[in-house]
């Protein structure tokens, strides 16, 4: 079976692609690698360097007559939604869109869609949140994610697309950019492993539901052979608060002597989210497997091997 992986580049997507070949599966990754990085990209896949925006993605298709899209390139940064909401739909709306229209002209079976559990409900009135809570997105970002659901359906109900909307929690992990990308894992274990103070937004108390890379992989995995068609939150279902965040990877650094600084909120921050992932359970037969203090332990290391004198290898 062939599968098209987009932004199969980046950190989820990258990741997605090793198990992907492992698993015997015929991968092409369409990036355009304005945050991924070429040498992400396992030497068994086939690459082309290509916005999703592009016309020329048409033509990839047209070539490579892909069975499944894991549709995972987007502008990712919730942050930068807020800065210029005009480029995030562009990218995530537009883009996407131009995806779906592709896999309807070119018989794709299945789309698997990174959505985003940590902003498409907005301020959580319930949780865990499962995936019938009400969805009142407070970013931009979660705007978007919340369109291309939207798309999915459509797309499913006019041309029998199938597609399953995975509603990820906060990802973290080896290969995640702390520049490009700004999870906030990323960008604690960079600063603690240089040495320097973490900056934490706000007061700190905003809560995350933190799940591993290695975790999300397995959803899509899961995804593929499924007759399910809709969203699906990918979580663990527990909330940890920036601050202990902060407290646990200090001391997995060892690094005594960092403090807890604080800067400004962010705006179009939640205050706090939380995923129920039963109905995961249910479906995919999918469950978060690495504890949090174990995904943070690897992460860290991950993050100290990368670093040489003190600079991030790009």
């Amino acid at each position: 079976m062939k599968i098209l992986v987009t932004g199969g580049a980046g950190f989820i997507g990258s990741n997605v692609v090793d198990r992907l070949i492992l698993e015997g599966y015929n991968v092409v990754v369409v990036d355009n690698l304005s945050s991924g990085k070429r040498e992400n990209v396992d030497s068994k896949a086939k690459f082309y360097e290509a916005d999703i925006r592009d016309s020329r993605i048409s033509e990839i298709f047209e070539t490579e007559k892909p069975e499944i899209v894991i549709h995972n390139a987007a502008q990712i940064s919730v942050r930068d939604s807020v800065k210029d909401p005009i480029y995030d739909a562009e990218v995530n709306i537009i883009g996407s869109l131009n995806i779906l229209e592709l896999c309807k002209r070119a018989g794709v079976k299945k789309v698997i869609f990174a959505s985003s559990g940590g902003t498409v409900y907005g301020e959580q009135k319930i949780f865990p949140a499962s995936e019938d809570h009400p969805l009142s997105p407070i970013s931009p970002y979660g705007v978007a994610k919340l369109a291309v659901e939207k798309y999915l359906y459509y797309y499913y109900f006019n041309y029998g697309l199938k597609y399953v909307s995975l509603r990820y929690a906060n990802v973290y992990g080896p290969r995640q950019d702390p520049h490009g990308e700004a999870g906030v894992v990323a960008i604690f274990c960079s600063r603690l492993v240089e040495g320097k103070n973490p900056v934490i937004n706000g007061d700190g108390k905003q809560t995350r539901d933190y799940v591993y890379v290695s975790d999300v992989v397995e959803a899509n995995i899961n995804a593929i052979e499924c007759d399910f068609v809709g969203e699906l939150n990918i979580g663990t279902g527990k909330e940890t608060d920036v601050v202990e965040l902060f407290y646990m990877l200090k001391e997995i650094s060892g690094k005594n002597d960092v403090e807890e600084v604080h800067g400004p909120p962010m705006e179009g921050e939640q205050r706090r989210s939380c995923l129920d992932y039963e109905k995961a359970k249910l479906v995919l037969g999918w469950e978060p497997i690495v504890k949090l203090e174990e995904g943070l332990k690897l992460t860290y290391h991950w993050f100290k091997e990368i670093f040489k004198g003190g600079k991030y290898n790009k």
